[in-house]
């Protein structure tokens, strides 16, 4: 896509989100569709995995029984809804899912796959609740047919693609990897890429998380959202703020997502973030739900009734809205992305 056309088509962009009837306006560009395997759903949880003392205490914490997989499911979809619903900010969610890890002949490697949650399932679910949730695909570049999925989402309706290098075991910055971000610069999906240290799952190479190595895509015309804002994860310190800032002022088509940053390991970076405000209309509004959503980035920080609101706020988008514009950390939503729809370009 040439810088024109990129031109032209932000210009067909709605400027600002549409307010629900009730007000909402925010997308949440970063929620996890959990699923286990039913037989049908084409999602996939290795037996470590399954084992793990992280996904025994998701279960538990959800009270989902991996003996009853399609009863879980329901569960989870069900108790997402309510919140989402219930959110006095947040109108809809992107669900995600998960591609597999694939060999150097573009074949799923399943014995190093730890967990799998198949588009088609992520599109079937978003299609059943149109007014609640969008369909944020995964697609690893590595598979054979990596581009052709990219054009079979994109006409399913998928307003995304996300992926995570570090588990999923390849490269973001790979020279080969250029026609398949011309495909998703082509079909305006935005590439929303994993930054940083992962824990949830075992990252075989940490160094492929680095926001570095989304500068081939950006080069190659996709929009990039780094998820986490570049948070590097580890507490200490965060090293890639500079090139967060760096790659905000070279590359219009880059965002940022603010998902997980009241986690304590990637809090440091929300402080960080709260001083650099030519940077807050780059960040999108994102939770990584089903993480929780924490508050004490806010101690001392803000007045003691803010933080009483906070704290007596319970629906874990609202919290993360409420701490984020506590603490004066500007924010976008996805909407103002995605291309208007067909019945809102008629009007």
């Amino acid at each position: 896509m040439t810088h024109g056309e990129r031109e032209t088509n932000d210009k067909r962009r709605d400027p600002l989100p549409k307010a629900t009837p009730q007000g909402k306006t925010l997308i949440d560009c970063h929620v996890h569709l959990a699923a286990l395997p039913d037989g049908d759903n084409g999602c996939y949880i290795s037996p470590k995995t399954l084992k793990s003392p992280l996904f025994r205490f998701l279960l538990w914490k959800h009270g989902l029984s991996p003996d009853r997989p399609r009863e879980a499911n329901h569960t989870y979809l069900s108790d997402l809804l309510t919140e989402l619903k219930a959110s006095r900010h947040v109108h809809k969610a992107v669900l995600l899912g998960m591609d597999g890890v694939y060999d150097h002949n573009g074949h799923l490697n399943r014995a190093h796959t730890d967990f799998l949650i198949g588009n088609d399932y992520v599109l079937k679910t978003a299609q059943a609740h149109p007014t609640e949730f969008l369909a944020g695909v995964s697609i690893n570049p590595q598979r054979r047919d990596a581009i052709d999925e990219v054009h079979r989402c994109a006409d399913a309706g998928a307003v995304l693609v996300k992926v995570l290098p570090n588990a999923k075991q390849f490269d973001p910055a790979n020279q080969k990897y250029k026609p398949f971000y011309r495909a998703l610069a082509e079909r305006q999906l935005p590439f929303l890429s994993h930054v940083g240290y992962e824990f949830s799952l075992i990252g075989k190479d940490q160094s492929v998380g680095e926001p570095d190595r989304l500068r081939l895509a950006l080069d190659e015309g996709a929009t990039v959202i780094a998820a986490h804002a570049c948070s590097y994860g580890l507490i200490l310190y965060e090293k890639f703020l500079p090139t967060l800032r760096d790659l905000v002022t070279r590359y219009p088509h880059f965002y940022a997502d603010i998902s997980a940053l009241t986690l304590p390991n990637r809090m440091r970076m929300l402080l960080h973030l709260r001083t650099y405000p030519e940077v807050h209309e780059r960040l999108l509004f994102g939770t990584d739900y089903p993480l929780s959503v924490f508050h004490m980035a806010a101690w001392g920080r803000v007045a003691l009734g803010s933080l009483r609101k906070m704290i007596a706020t319970k629906n874990r988008f609202d919290r993360q809205v409420e701490v984020c514009h506590g603490l004066r950390l500007g924010f976008r939503s996805l909407g103002d992305l995605l291309p208007p729809s067909p019945t809102m370009a008629d009007h």
